[in-house]
């Protein structure tokens, strides 16, 4: 079993650290608020320790959690580790933040574990404080602790980030080790290189040379322009576009479109609104002429964009137009002082974003174990392992199958 912290690199802290760390918590910290409901947390608590915090997850942002949370199929009813501290004077800060789920519910093992709230994001890394960040996880880790956790389960999370080795150095002052389920890369993009010298390196001369020829075919059905809906109304009017989109292809043949089921269309719709009255969302489409040939959804937190989902209208699909809305996204996002990546939130071997993207992120699913000792967390991570193990052999069947 790979750990965690050799992977991410983390050195191992010394016990009067740890023991320092915790005598800063417990005279600083209120009393542990446990488990509760995601919507008990103050947004404006939340709010604020997003914009301090450590690592950036678009997906665990207030707006679209809280959306997720109120609409999504099967991704309601979510509810909140929390850390809060006290500073020497003045009310409580949340310093710490997971929406989390039992083991129950999210893999179906009647074991006592919780597991991080899929968010309808490929990314599930806790929100804490960057100035706080070593009280917050281990609060975070004290609460799930006292809710009668044996094990903490990070999905989707970055292995290399921020949030994990803090995680890790404050298990190991414990004399604990974080444990690795599984691991992927997936593509990003560095946002601060020059976006032409970023796609000739990826995709060489002839690639670009057939899109410009692709492009100009488009060109045919009217003027391709790329647009950005920022504003709130720009967005409430691109998403219905997004929508239509998405609905007009595959993804509505195999049923996973968001429009075609009502709280889905709802989460979105509301998410993407109240991202926007923050400057945390965009909206861009691809037109030719007045036709919408491709749209896509992109989330900022601090200096990550996020690119969540994209539709396209497969008439039009001989002119790649998913493609071509991904090449003006990256130079879009490579203008942009404030970014320094963007995050593809895709499948490994993404098809369409792989040779677009070079860059890497390792993305994994992480055990924290909670307490030293313990028979309960290497019996969670077998069942785990078995039930991962048929998952991937049915998947496989299914494909066999298909192709015969």
């Amino acid at each position: 079993m790979a750990e965690v912290a050799d992977i991410a690199g983390v050195g191992r802290a010394s016990v009067d650290d740890g023991a320092r760390n915790r005598a800063h918590a417990a005279d600083t910290a209120a009393d542990p608020v446990g488990i509760q409901s995601l919507t008990a947390i103050s947004p404006d608590a939340w709010r604020a320790l997003a914009e301090c915090a450590i690592e950036p997850n678009g997906y665990y942002l207030p707006a679209w959690e809280l959306a997720v949370n109120s609409f999504a199929r099967s991704r309601t009813r979510v509810d909140a580790l929390s850390a809060w501290s006290n500073g020497p004077s003045g009310p409580a800060r949340l310093i710490g933040l997971l929406p989390v789920v039992s083991l129950w519910r999210a893999y179906r093992i009647p074991l006592p574990a919780l597991v991080s709230a899929s968010p309808y994001g490929t990314l599930c890394t806790p929100l804490m404080a960057r100035d706080l960040a070593s009280e917050a996880a281990w609060r975070l880790i004290e609460t799930a602790r006292a809710a009668g956790a044996h094990a903490l389960i990070l999905r989707d999370v970055s292995v290399n980030g921020a949030a994990i080795k803090t995680i890790a150095r404050v298990l190991r002052q414990e004399g604990l080790q974080p444990v690795m389920m599984q691991s992927h890369l997936r593509a990003c993009l560095d946002a601060r290189a020059e976006a032409d010298d970023l796609l000739q390196d990826a995709l060489g001369g002839k690639k670009l040379k057939e899109l410009r020829r692709q492009r100009n075919r488009l060109a045919e059905h009217g003027e391709v322009a790329f647009a950005v809906a920022r504003s709130i109304e720009a967005v409430e009017k691109a998403i219905e576009v997004f929508l239509a989109l998405e609905a007009s292809g595959w993804k509505a043949r195999r049923g996973t479109a968001l429009k075609q089921d009502k709280g889905d269309a709802a989460f979105i719709r509301q998410a993407t609104r109240g991202l926007a009255a923050s400057g945390q969302c965009e909206i861009v489409t691809l037109h030719a002429g007045k036709t919408p040939v491709a749209a896509a959804i992109v989330l900022r937190h601090l200096d990550r964009a996020f690119y969540f989902k994209l539709g396209i209208d497969e008439r039009f699909s001989k002119f790649s137009p998913g493609v071509q809305l991904t090449v003006d996204l990256t130079r879009h996002l490579c203008a942009d002082a404030a970014l320094a990546t963007a995050d593809s939130t895709a499948a490994p071997h993404h098809p369409m974003i792989n040779p677009i993207w070079r860059g890497r992120l390792p993305i994994g699913d992480v055990i924290i174990p909670l307490r030293r000792g313990d028979i309960v967390t290497p019996v969670i991570h077998a069942v785990m392992k078995m039930q991962q193990g048929t998952r991937e052999w049915a998947r496989r069947a299914v494909q066999f199958i298909r192709t015969r």
